[in-house]
């Protein structure tokens, strides 16, 4: 990575449905250095994907929430296999998979309290692997929309 992959990482992470003329008018590059240079980056695995940033409240899911799990016994099946049933989760955003006390923390976007009561309760504590459940709600969240690559 040099200052110039890491111009444009910093620019597509701002706005990635700039187009390559004007990724290179702004960096003055010529267009097919742009586009050789992002073309690279997508080769080496630095630019996986073009997302769009979603607002969960226009969604219906206003309300988030991490959840702190443990279970048991902490054996890569059991991990492996909660991992995969969260995952599919239409509610769960993100799953975080640690060491320490926790073995997970799920980020979840909900419809309202009702809902989250009803994840937990019906959804994760019908697993038998489950041995802990902690819940917060969010109160606020921001994220980072560029990450610095210098």
């Amino acid at each position: 990575m040099d200052e110039l992959d890491s111009a444009l990482v910093r620019l597509l992470q701002e706005d990635g449905r700039r187009s390559n003329r004007d990724l290179a008018r702004e960096l003055g590059i010529a267009p097919s250095t742009c586009l050789e240079r992002v073309r690279s980056l997508r080769e080496r695995g630095v630019l996986l994907g073009i997302h769009a940033e979603v607002d969960l409240t226009a969604m219906g899911r206003g309300l988030q929430a991490m959840i702190a799990v443990r279970v048991r016994p902490p054996t890569r099946a059991v991990i492996e296999g909660f991992q995969r049933f969260v995952a599919e989760m239409p509610e769960v955003i993100s799953v975080f998979v640690l060491t320490g006390t926790d073995d997970f923390i799920l980020h979840v976007a909900v419809r309202d309290t009702d809902h989250l009561h009803a994840l937990v309760l019906d959804e994760l504590t019908k697993r038998q692997e489950l041995a802990d459940v902690r819940t917060s709600v969010v109160y606020g969240h921001h994220r980072k929309k560029v990450i610095d690559l210098g």
